[in-house]
């Protein structure tokens, strides 16, 4: 009793294991079970360290931590424990006992509102319910997607074929017209030929005729061109074009569409203006446009065509920038404002039946939009209608056509070549066959493609001219077939059908495409530029 007053009095305590002196195996017992404990707190804790270092992505990763301290702490108060068995340390083990109960305070109250979150987090079972739900989600939109690509396929085509039905209403609209100008040249022709065979001998005067069925030639074959260009199926070539210089190339068409009783006047243009369309399907659209202002004054009346340059916002399906505004106003009998909500739609007329399509302003839309402009309709009943095409002002130069020396009277000679020429047309084949001989060539003629192939193996010429249009095999494919044979040959094809998608496979280099009509001295400087001469 003595001895304990004597400790409480001085504060020297014996060490927990002088109480279990007695009994050994509960000494040691309890140092094996701290040990043990200590250690297990420990490697639990490094454990979590390592994983949150590693793993930063994981989500409460500052509770980690949390519980990472709480078991350090742990740890370290069971070394106490196994230390206060052999030494009183009483105020350092307190001193750690306090680190430990903060640490668990610290841990208790971040884990309470931690566990209501965890609780309302999705379980596995959910969240494949809602992985399966998020894969028919894709699904449906590939599918979606896959049936959206089906329909803009199918409007491309539906685009095509609009472009391609105006196309031809457009060159029936003017059948009359171009029949009467064709009566025109074949009657200069026939008339200028006449007067040649009755005066040969009279140089002067049969150089001038000819001069003047040439130039009536030239004109059938601009004439001619344009028609084809209308009818036939080509794509949307979006180039810079010279507005100015497209209008003024269309102008005869225009007064052509409007004519009798209409009149056209198109106001000054800057030739500096330079757009970014189709040429072909702009001067096509401004044809059907025409062909409805002549609807729109069945009285006579006047079209005009103008072009300005505006900046900015000028329409609210555009963005802001630059643009060309071509207007085309008639003093026709206008639109009521529900026919003017309704005028660019497909098939939409007020025309009797058989008297119109509806096309003219869809396609015409249609062409702009594609070439990234607008099309906006002012009409007041009685007032007439102006149409104006927002188009785009290109931002590079036109590529320029640098003019051939066809007419040239410089002398070819072909003297020591051998051309084989193709053509199932007799009258053709022989002015070719005259023409290639009077420069010096030696000529070797088939009638067909098949012909024409098995001469070239025969004769293995240097050059082959070959017709586009012939029954059986046409000339596109006459050329396949050598080229298969003979990669490097020179090729003039010949013709005066406007089918671009046969052209475009003709292989190259070493082919070229000559237009008929087509004058001798042409065809001559198309074979010597392919031979090198």
């Amino acid at each position: 009793m003595l001895s304990l007053l004597v400790a409480l009095s001085t504060g020297s305590y014996a060490p927990h294991g002088a109480s279990m002196a007695w009994r050994s195996d509960l000494l040691w017992g309890n140092t094996a079970a701290d040990a043990v404990l200590a250690l297990a707190y420990f490697s639990i804790s490094l454990g979590l360290a390592v994983l949150i270092r590693r793993r930063r992505d994981f989500a409460f990763g500052w509770m980690f931590w949390c519980f990472a301290l709480f078991l350090m702490a742990g740890g370290f108060v069971h070394l106490m424990s196994i230390l206060t068995l052999w030494r009183p340390f009483y105020a350092l083990e307190l001193v750690i006992k306090g680190v430990t109960a903060a640490a668990s305070i610290a841990t208790a109250i971040a884990l309470w509102p931690l566990v209501s979150r965890v609780i309302s987090m999705p379980s596995r079972t959910q969240l494949a319910a809602a992985n399966a739900e998020l894969e028919s989600l894709v699904r449906e939109r590939d599918a979606a997607l896959a049936e959206l690509r089906d329909h803009i396929d199918q409007r491309g085509e539906l685009e095509a074929a609009l472009l391609q039905s105006q196309r031809l209403e457009a060159v029936g609209h003017l059948t009359g017209g171009v029949a009467h100008d064709f009566n025109n040249l074949l009657q200069a022709v026939a008339g200028n030929l006449e007067l040649i065979a009755r005066k040969p001998d009279d140089i002067d005067r049969v150089v001038g005729w000819s001069a003047s069925a040439l130039n009536a030639v030239e004109r059938g074959r601009s004439l001619t061109s344009q028609l084809l260009a209308f009818s036939s199926k080509q794509r949307m070539d979006i180039d810079s074009v010279r507005l100015g210089e497209l209008v003024s190339g269309v102008k005869d068409l225009i007064e052509r569409a409007v004519a009798p009783l209409g009149q056209v006047r198109i106001e000054r243009i800057d030739p500096g203006l330079n757009v970014e369309v189709d040429s072909l399907q702009l001067e096509l659209a401004l044809l059907n446009l025409a062909f409805n202002a002549r609807d729109a004054m069945p009285e006579g009346g006047i079209l005009t065509i103008a072009v300005e340059r505006r900046s900015g916002a000028i329409a609210p399906d555009l963005p802001a920038g630059d643009y060309v505004a071509l207007t085309l106003s008639d003093t026709g009998v206008g639109m009521s404002p529900d026919v003017r909500a309704r005028a660019a739609e497909p098939f939409f007329t007020t025309k009797g039946p058989g008297k119109g399509t509806g096309m003219g302003l869809a396609m015409a839309s249609t062409v702009v939009r594609r070439s990234g402009g607008s099309l906006a309709i002012e009409s007041e009943e009685g007032q007439g209608t102006s149409i104006t095409l927002f188009l785009r002002i290109a931002t590079s130069q036109p590529r320029r056509i640098v003019g051939d020396d066809a007419k040239s009277d410089v002398r070819i000679d072909l003297t020591g070549y051998t051309i084989a020429l193709v053509d199932d047309d007799a009258q053709v084949r022989g002015s070719l066959r005259d023409t290639l001989i009077s420069a010096g060539a030696t000529v070797e003629e088939a009638a067909e493609g098949n012909a024409g192939i098995e001469l070239v193996r025969r004769v293995k010429p240097d050059l082959l001219v070959v017709d586009f249009a012939m029954p059986g095999m046409t000339g596109v494919n006459v050329v396949h077939k050598v080229r298969e044979e003979y990669p490097d040959m020179p090729v003039v094809l010949v013709t005066g059908y406007a089918d671009s998608e046969k052209l475009d496979s003709l292989p190259s280099p070493q082919v070229v495409v000559l237009w008929k009509p087509f004058e001798a001295q042409e065809l001559l400087r198309k074979v010597a530029g392919l031979l090198g001469r």
